[in-house]
């Protein structure tokens, strides 16, 4: 297989290097696209030595001609950041001015960052379909990863998305209770970073009940939710429910505080350094705190069975709800466990979702929807109705305000804004 990273000059590129060397087996080139040259270099000549030091067989290659390192491909990757961490920053800052908590990917920042992606990740896409082989799926790990595999996905292409949010309770879960993380099924589900574990299946029973007698406070610690709502919900929300359950908290410690693009683009310019030096081979520990942990195993698996390598696996990912939710339109954009296989995700079995859950996913997906309008047609006033409708502002006094303040902060990402 050839496939493509659209975003490859990251400097968490090696982590999903290394994941292929180690696991892709299926692996004939892994083509790194990026038009930071110089950083791409950096990377793709410290993502070659990776390879070569597993005894991986493929070949790393890289370019900055976006049509060219799509040709022929198998499947293609899609983790762009666009703006990089200076539009990072301004999302987790300019909502801090109205009171809203600032955040990459949820409430108004993750708006902002949906308004400039989602155009770009469209034109990338339309240029893999031209180019990639027929049937070419498109894996896409940008965020806001719901609403941007949504808008792939009303585009007509193959597309689904992934988030490491599911892998990681896997992991912790097997650690928890001493097995492999693959006996480890999860019943997730929600929205990209809107969901919850209601369920850690081993050989059919469901152990989580046993997880939060043992394992309360070290589990409400990693996600940061009070232990008393995890015992209520009797399930496990991701650690982005934090920002709802804990906002007004957030907010205050966020105010004059290093935010987390900050810490990110100091991390960043300390991983090019290291990657600069050719007698390193495996990717350094620093990358760990980089974020997106076991990402590179679930981009792997993922892939694995989508093109018939494994089709047991159970993955969590973004795909059509098509009745799955049932208080949810068919086209609306889920994150749920699955399998895979040629014929693309097969939606395990969800039990019926609580009113609370529900109430705030159909409320989460109702801005979605207006922030997918937004990002494909622009406009203030669909940047209103967006920000209004979503549940951490909801006010007009707050929308209006951050209306102004997203597309000031934008203006340079935002074609019809300029």
């Amino acid at each position: 297989m050839k496939i493509a990273v659209i975003g490859g000059g990251s400097t968490y590129t090696p982590e999903l290097v290394d994941g292929f060397a180690r696991l892709g087996s299926m692996v004939d080139e892994l083509v790194l696209i990026d038009p930071a040259a110089e950083r791409l270099e950096i990377v793709g000549a410290f993502a070659a030595r990776i390879f070569h030091h597993h005894g991986h067989p493929g070949k790393i290659t890289w370019t900055s001609d976006l049509d060219a390192g799509v040709t022929d491909v198998d499947a293609a990757v899609i983790q762009l950041r666009v703006g990089g961490q200076s539009a990072r920053i301004n999302d987790e800052t300019f909502p801090l001015e109205c009171g809203c908590v600032g955040q990459e990917t949820t409430g108004a920042g993750g708006l902002g960052k949906a308004l400039r992606t989602v155009p770009v990740v469209l034109d990338v896409a339309d240029r893999i379909r031209r180019r990639a082989k027929p049937g070419a799926w498109i894996v896409d790990f940008t965020n806001p990863v719901g609403i941007v595999t949504r808008a792939l996905l009303d585009a007509g292409h193959k597309a689904i998305g992934l988030c490491n949010v599911a892998i990681g309770f896997q992991r912790r879960f097997a650690s928890y209770l001493g097995v492999d993380p693959s006996a480890v099924v999860l019943d997730h589900v929600g929205l990209n970073h809107l969901t919850w574990e209601r369920a850690a299946y081993v050989d059919g029973v469901d152990r989580l009940p046993e997880l939060l007698s043992r394992h309360l406070s070290e589990i409400s610690d990693t996600v940061d939710v009070p232990s008393e709502i995890v015992t209520m919900l009797g399930s496990v929300p991701s650690y982005y429910l934090s920002y709802f359950y804990n906002h007004d908290r957030h907010v205050r410690e966020s105010i004059g505080a290093q935010t987390r693009g900050q810490r990110v683009a100091e991390i960043e310019a300390t991983l090019l350094e290291m990657y600069r030096d050719v007698t390193l081979t495996e990717k350094p520990a620093l990358l760990g705190e980089r974020g997106g942990a076991f990402y590179s195993e679930a981009a792997v698996g993922l892939i694995a069975s989508l093109y018939g390598h494994d089709d047991t696996s159970v993955h969590s990912v973004n795909v059509r709800n098509n009745g799955t939710l049932p208080f949810l339109p068919a086209e609306a954009v889920i994150e749920v466990s699955a399998r895979a296989g040629l014929e693309g995700p097969a939606t395990l079995p969800v039990a019926p979702v609580t009113p609370d859950l529900a109430g705030l996913i159909t409320h989460v997906w109702g801005y979605e929807e207006y922030a997918l309008d937004a990002a494909l047609r622009g406009g203030r006033d669909r940047v209103y109705r967006a920000l209004l409708a979503h549940p951490l502002i909801g006010q007009h006094e707050y929308a209006d305000a951050l209306a102004d303040k997203l597309i000031a902060s934008g203006r340079d990402h935002l074609a019809w804004a300029r």
